[in-house]
């Protein structure tokens, strides 16, 4: 009987596993569909990059940074068990885990959200970021900020003990991620021709909507995966719950930021409609196996509200954010977090005040941390190209390639 739970744990997990990855071809879509053409192979290429090394990275560092076994007397704030990755007696076993999954799969699924907060940063900084500058700060924070933020909580450390609450990572992941991308288009500076000569924001348009709402539905797809792979088993009645609260959360984000935009600027913006969606979802992965539906309906409805007035603060703060990552990841990722205060099982003040806690406290240290590693980039490797690199694109510029092919070159 152990045998066949283990069985379906881990095939369930491993299907969320697959769904996360899937995520990474999610945002890659929608990152591209939202910036220029002269700029989709760089763009594809640092997702690429992300992926892959992220998992690298996890496997020679992060995973044991993250996971480090804090006892007790430690501070659980900081501890490593070594380098690469070697399974533990039993880990295969149904005594791993309470027999949710193997060792091999956890090691696999966590992986997978590794890459994930670089990936954040990587849409906010298109278009003008230097290739080599990003590689670096992407190999850094996956290596060391992401995984020492996760030990605090999924780890066992020191948050977890104080009961922050943090399901699939509202904030271990997507805020994580939001504060890296918040400073870097700060330090970056916005693209050229974002702003006028005073000072009011400028549209630039994507150049393949279709590709960007191809890329939000994959996510909305993805997160299926995220959100209900996080269960950590095949419980049914948790998963089910789970993939009900994420998926009532998206839609409400995105009728929300629809109706919303439409009240404020009076039109239909798809872009503010798709970026609603994925606010929803982002406000919901803190709690989403605390939420009634009614709960997450409300979380998506005011995730909604929060993407189409924190668009319109990047742009009144003079930030440049292509994709919406900031209002998306970090605003919305901070509002599901302390929702969990508010709604659901563990609703209360005490709770909320935590929740709170937790957010300034990594808050400050992935901002920080950012900011340390991108300003030494900085000023030893620089960070943004030159006028004449953005203005022609940096597929021709870094890459020598285009994205789509002129036919009209190749006629005889």
């Amino acid at each position: 009987m152990e045998a066949i739970t283990l069985t379906a744990n881990n095939i369930w997990m491993m299907v969320c596993t697959a769904l996360v990855f899937f995520m990474h071809l999610g945002f890659s879509l929608l990152e591209i569909g939202l910036t220029r053409q002269k700029n989709a192979i760089n763009i594809l290429f640092k997702n690429y990059f992300i992926i892959t090394a992220g998992l690298l990275l996890y496997c020679l560092v992060g995973f044991n940074l993250m996971y480090p076994g804090f006892e007790d007397g430690d501070l659980g704030f900081l501890k490593f068990a070594g380098f690469g990755i070697y399974p533990p007696d039993g880990g295969m076993g149904f005594g791993y885990a309470d027999g949710g999954y193997t060792w091999w799969t956890d090691f696999l699924f966590q992986g997978m959200f590794a890459a994930t907060a670089a990936t954040i940063v990587s849409g906010a900084v298109a278009e003008r970021i230097k290739l080599g500058s990003f590689m670096l700060f992407a190999i850094l924070y996956v290596a060391l900020v992401y995984p020492i933020v996760g030990s605090w909580k999924w780890g066992g450390g020191f948050l977890d003990s104080w009961g922050f609450y943090d399901f699939a990572g509202s904030t271990l992941v997507h805020s994580v991620g939001g504060w890296a991308a918040l400073i870097a288009i700060w330090l970056l500076g916005a693209r050229i021709g974002k702003f006028n000569s005073e000072g009011k924001p400028m549209v630039i348009l994507g150049h393949n909507i279709p590709l960007a709402s191809a890329g939000v539905f994959i996510l909305w797809l993805g997160w299926f995966g995220f959100n209900g792979g996080s269960v950590l088993s095949a419980d049914p009645t948790l998963t089910s719950l789970t993939l009900v609260t994420t998926s009532l959360a998206a839609a409400a984000g995105g009728v929300s930021a629809a109706v919303f935009s439409n009240v404020l600027y009076k039109n239909f913006d798809l872009t503010m409609f798709m970026n609603g969606v994925l606010g929803g979802l982002v406000g919901i992965t803190a709690g989403a196996d605390q939420m009634a539906p009614t709960d997450a309906i409300f979380i998506g409805i005011i995730a909604g509200v929060i993407i189409v007035l924190g668009v319109a603060l990047i742009d009144r703060l003079k930030l440049d954010d292509p994709v919406g990552a900031v209002a998306v990841h970090l605003i919305c990722g901070i509002w599901g977090t302390l929702a969990v205060g508010i709604f659901g099982a563990m609703a209360g003040l005490d709770q909320f005040l935590i929740q709170l806690t937790g957010v300034g406290i990594i808050g400050a240290f992935s901002s920080v941390s950012a900011f340390i590693l991108l300003f030494i980039i900085k000023s030893v490797l620089g960070l943004r190209v030159s006028k004449d690199e953005e203005l022609k694109g940096l597929d021709a510029m870094e890459h020598g390639m285009d994205a789509y092919a002129d036919f009209r070159l190749n006629q005889h």
